[in-house]
């Protein structure tokens, strides 16, 4: 018969992406984002400093998540969507899927979108991220309108659909309860009609 098992020893399981940034978070809810470390977050989930760096460059960074992921899901809604329908309806629908969060992911992304819309250097880190998701947008348009990506229309729909997406999660961040999904689609449908009635 087997004695008792010996305690464990060595590392700790290994934490995920999505663990660290709840750890992050919470720490940027309750202390703040410029008094919240690199430390204080590695130590709160149980890591070395230098296995926080392995999942993220900086601690704007995990604000963000796997949003390179999110962006690569876009690019093959995009590239899923066929030729002959409206590139306003392909747009509108595509960047609401991007938007769509499981309801236990709600509270998170509503604390993740406070801060980078409220916190100033996280605001001044988000113009790198605006500037990757507006290029993805930009290259569909870039095809759909026949046009170099750098053209002026296809940088002109990024643009416009950005400024319509920002409008819907600050609406959705003052509006407790609201949707953010139908808020999305709202400020986009407007957009593709030229905010005409």
């Amino acid at each position: 018969m087997a004695g008792p098992s010996a305690p464990r020893v060595g590392r700790r399981p290994r934490t995920s992406r999505t663990e660290l940034e709840r750890v992050a978070l919470r720490l940027f809810a309750e202390h703040g984002f410029e008094e919240t470390t690199v430390d204080d977050i590695a130590s709160a989930a149980g890591i070395g400093r230098r296995t926080f760096f392995r999942y993220y460059g900086s601690k704007n960074d995990v604000v963000w998540g796997d949003f390179e992921g999110e962006l690569e899901r876009m690019r093959e809604r995009f590239a899923a969507w066929p030729p002959q329908a409206p590139m306003m309806d392909a747009l509108r629908e595509a960047i609401v899927e991007f938007n769509r969060l499981d309801p236990a992911e709600v509270p998170w992304h509503r604390l993740r979108m406070t801060l980078i819309l409220q916190v100033p250097a996280l605001q001044a880190h988000s113009t790198l991220r605006y500037a990757d998701w507006r290029a993805v947008v930009a290259g569909f348009a870039a095809a759909r309108l026949g046009r170099p990506v750098d053209d002026l229309m296809p940088q002109a729909v990024a643009a416009a659909c950005l400024g319509a997406a920002v409008a819907a999660y600050e609406q959705w961040l003052r509006r407790p309860g609201s949707d953010l999904g139908d808020l999305l689609d709202t400020s986009l449908r407007a957009l593709g009609r030229g905010f005409q009635e």
